[in-house]
């Protein structure tokens, strides 16, 4: 095996986890995998092969799993540590404990659609309000066996926010990197653990190329980049979803899936989680598909698979779901095949429709979403309208934020009914 890692890191012991001192203890990892060409590296903060510079992925040996052993665990991920490249001690350290988030029947909404049976798995109840804690709780626990004190990102906001967040409960350093023109809420929430934000002139795609110049650099030899250097663990954070709401479901698969795509990793993990459950006999193999919602101001994934196309084409962004704005998503084309495989489609929206899916998810069911959340709902819509979503078959759509943090997406658009005097008769002039 070849070490490709910032610093000399010893390989895992063989056979078992890791627990001698000295030696690292991912839980069931045993190393990083290419997933072009196959080449097999110890565990370590990298994420490009040496061979072909492919990306890198974890590479496991489940031990035995039980749905009984993880039901008895904490009500966060970590009940699915048997299943992350995490040490058996994660939970136990101080993190924010993400997870166990709502599956919310929406037989209101799906009445309006005319669906058979529809759910809403709600990531905005996570402690920084969006999916991304699930990611950042799994590349902590990495940076703390690793060694590295400082944790840092490239963000479209959100990720920045439960970033320092993590890290101000961890007792770690925080650096995160963001876009200058997000939403001022992101910003302002980043900014509020007392770490540093640094604000680039340009878009997500300029940031991320400028994380990975500063990796290498003497200057950040102790950070980990959740999102770069620490990519491999990072990413197996969204399986989780995948479990709780096969775990939710009463150990079971839904028939579809509606996901929305910025880098396609959620997507890409939510099928690798489920396609693990299937191998641990955890949950009984059945069909179902996958679907991918991009907004059209920024839709390389779903121009690639509407086109026919295995490469995903580069798109300068242009939409007010800035948390999806990634004109170069590192997981596209595997998004592209998971999509493929499963017979499921890509669907993309345009603002207006964005926004018109916020109104219709929280005057239906009373879930206020970001943009990202509205993205979800109109590709549904508009997958049910061409047929290619079966309105019978039940259905799980993905919130991963809270509407809190985009309100400039809806703020003009809706506000008080009226203004009146505190008389009874102005009410009744009003309610009429």
């Amino acid at each position: 095996m070849t070490t490709i890692s910032q610093q000399p890191i010893p390989a895992p012991l063989d056979g078992a986890p890791a627990t001698t001192p000295g030696v690292l203890d991912f839980g069931p990892a045993r190393g990083l995998v290419c997933r072009e060409c196959g080449a097999e590296f110890e565990l370590g903060a990298a994420y490009s092969c040496a061979e072909c510079f492919g990306p890198l992925e974890v590479k496991y040996d489940f031990g035995a799993v039980s749905r009984e052993r993880i039901e008895a665990g904490p009500l966060s991920l970590w009940r699915y540590s048997d299943l992350l490249p995490v040490p058996s001690n994660a939970a136990n350290k101080l993190n924010l404990a993400p997870g166990c988030t709502k599956l919310i029947k929406a037989d209101n909404l799906a009445r309006e659609l005319g669906m058979r049976s529809l759910w809403i798995k709600d990531d905005s109840g996570n402690p920084t309000h969006s999916f991304k804690d699930r990611v950042v709780a799994v590349a902590q626990a990495a940076a703390r066996e690793l060694g590295l004190g400082t944790l840092s990102c490239a963000s479209t906001g959100n990720l920045a926010h439960a970033v320092a967040a993590a890290a101000a409960r961890g007792g770690m350093k925080s650096v995160v990197i963001v876009p200058q023109d997000l939403e001022d809420g992101k910003i302002v929430s980043a900014a509020a653990y007392g770490g540093v934000l640094l604000a680039i002139e340009g878009n997500y795609d300029a940031v991320n190329r400028l994380c990975s110049e500063l990796i290498g650099e003497e200057l950040t030899a102790d950070w980990g980049f959740v999102n770069v250097n620490l990519r491999p663990y990072y990413a197996e954070g969204s399986k989780t979803v995948g479990y709780e709401i096969a775990e939710q479901l009463g150990w079971r698969l839904p028939q579809q899936v509606v996901v929305p795509v910025a880098s396609g990793a959620l997507l890409v993990k939510v099928d690798k989680a489920w396609r693990e459950l299937v191998a641990t006999g955890l949950v009984e193999s059945t069909d179902y598909r996958v679907f991918g919602a991009q907004a059209t101001g920024c839709s390389p994934v779903a121009q690639a698979f509407e086109a026919g196309h295995d490469v995903v084409r580069p798109v300068k962004p242009d939409t007010i779901a800035k948390s999806l704005a990634i004109g170069n998503p590192a997981d596209g084309p595997y998004a592209l095949d998971v999509v493929r495989r499963t017979g499921g489609s890509f669907g993309s929206v345009s603002d207006e429709e964005i926004v018109e899916g916020i109104h219709l998810l929280a005057r239906t069911e009373g879930v206020f979403a970001e943009t990202a959340g509205g993205v979800v709902i109109a590709t549904l819509q508009q997958q049910l309208a061409s047929g290619t979503i079966d309105p019978d078959q039940e259905t799980v759509i993905l919130n991963t934020g809270d509407g809190l943090k985009t309100l400039d997406a809806i703020i003009g658009q809706v506000g008080p009914t009226a203004t009146i005097p505190p008389d009874v008769a102005a009410v009744r002039e009003a309610l009429a």
